[in-house]
């Protein structure tokens, strides 16, 4: 039987290999922490983990991550206790109708690990680039209509300072 893994759960692969990541979430499986914003892959609202990896949900078949492990914002906190970066958002009201957060919150956690693995952003190519200007490209896949951005960004730099530090 193929499989699929999420938050460290196996789930059998839907029969309809047209079921999106997403649909399967919400349809199979009641999980509806990552949010359908556009459906075209255009707002990052479903962006999940795969491997670590950010990917838009609403973009990938569930049949194509047989043998994979996907974390949603229902998987992403850590034996009870809210992720880091959970908890910068809180800290620094980085959410406002929080529509937007759990595809903001997986990706902020897979931008930190793009960045401590060394992994190049379309900027990287340019010298002057601050790592402000690095993170708001890395982020910009995931669109605020609250315009809350500033505060997402003092989150994620939070984190990654107590993570510098630590």
């Amino acid at each position: 039987m193929s499989v699929i893994t999420i938050n460290q759960t196996e789930y059998p692969i839907p029969d309809d290999p047209r079921t999106t990541l997403l649909d399967f979430l919400h349809q199979h499986l009641s999980m509806f922490g990552t949010k359908k914003g556009c459906d075209h892959g255009q707002c990052g609202s479903c962006t999940v983990l795969v491997d670590g990896k950010r990917v838009n949900s609403c973009l990938v078949f569930a049949f194509q991550l047989e043998d994979c492990s996907v974390t949603t914002i229902e998987g992403i906190s850590e034996e009870g206790a809210l992720h880091p970066v959970q908890q910068a958002f809180i800290d620094n009201d980085a959410f406002q109708c929080g529509y937007c957060t759990p595809g903001q919150i997986c990706s902020s956690v897979a931008v930190m690990s793009e960045l401590a693995r060394g992994e190049p952003s379309t900027l990287s190519f340019d010298q002057d680039y601050t790592r402000k200007e690095d993170l708001k490209e890395r982020m910009s896949g995931n669109l605020c209509r609250c315009g809350a951005y500033p505060n997402i960004l003092a989150a994620v730099e939070e984190v990654m300072e107590k993570e510098a530090t630590s």
